[in-house]
C-alpha cells in the first residue's frame, strides 16, 4: 500500500470517529435522566402476616409470691396449714386476635390497633416450687386446690392493677412504633381495643 492510500484510509477513519462523536454527545444530549420519588410507603400483607405470625408479645412481667394459710378446728387439736406459692404473671397482647384492617397506613403515618392488654398464660403458678410452710393435722388434694385458687386469686389481683396495665400499655406503644418505624413509618399511632368485661 502506498503513502496515498494510507493518507487516504486515516482521514476516512478519522471522519468516522468525528461522526461517532458526534452522533454519540447529540444522543447523550437528547437522553434525559430522570428520579421520580415515591413518598408513600407501603405496608405489604406479607409484613403484616409476618408480624401477625409473633403471636403472643409480652410487654409486662410480674413475678410474685403469695403465702395463704387455712386452719380447721378440731376436737382434740387444730390443723393449720400454710403454703407459699411462686408465680410470673405475664401481660401482653396476642397478635392472632387482631382485626381486621388493624394496619392502616396514610403516606408516611400509620394507625395500628391492636388487641386489649391482658394476661398472656393463665397457668402462671409454678407448682414446682411451691413450699409448705406449716403443715399440722390432715389435709386432703381439695383442701391443697383450695390454697392453691386463693394463691392464684390473690397473683392476679396484685398483678392486674391499673397502673400494671398502665405501665404494659405504654411499653407497648413504645415496642410497636419501634418495630414500625423500623419499617420507614415516621408517624405511628397505636391504639388498644377495649378489654372485654
Amino acid at each position: 500500500m502506498n503513502i496515498k492510500h494510507r493518507i487516504i484510509a486515516a482521514l476516512v477513519a478519522i471522519v468516522a470517529i468525528v461522526l461517532g462523536a458526534l452522533w454519540l454527545v447529540r444522543a447523550c444530549s437528547q437522553t434525559e435522566v430522570g428520579l421520580d420519588v415515591n413518598e408513600d410507603i407501603n405496608i405489604t400483607p406479607e409484613q403484616i402476616t409476618s408480624i401477625k405470625a409473633i403471636g403472643e408479645w409480652e410487654f409486662l412481667s410480674i413475678a410474685d409470691e403469695e403465702l395463704v394459710d387455712t386452719v380447721r378446728k378440731g376436737f382434740f387439736s387444730d390443723g393449720h396449714l400454710s403454703r407459699i406459692y411462686y408465680g410470673t404473671i405475664r401481660l401482653g397482647i396476642n397478635l392472632h386476635q387482631v382485626e381486621p384492617g388493624w394496619v392502616t397506613a396514610s403516606g408516611d403515618s400509620l394507625l395500628v390497633t391492636l388487641p386489649a392488654i391482658g394476661l398472656l398464660d393463665r397457668d402462671f403458678i409454678d407448682e414446682a416450687r411451691t413450699k409448705s410452710f406449716y403443715e399440722s393435722g390432715k389435709w386432703s388434694h381439695q383442701d391443697r386446690e383450695a390454697l392453691y385458687r386463693r394463691a392464684y386469686q390473690k397473683m392476679l389481683k396484685h398483678a392486674l392493677t391499673p397502673e400494671n396495665l398502665r405501665q404494659a400499655r405504654q411499653n407497648g406503644e413504645a415496642q410497636m412504633q419501634r418495630l414500625f418505624q423500623a419499617m420507614g413509618y415516621e408517624h405511628v399511632s397505636i391504639r388498644f381495643s377495649e378489654a372485654a368485661e
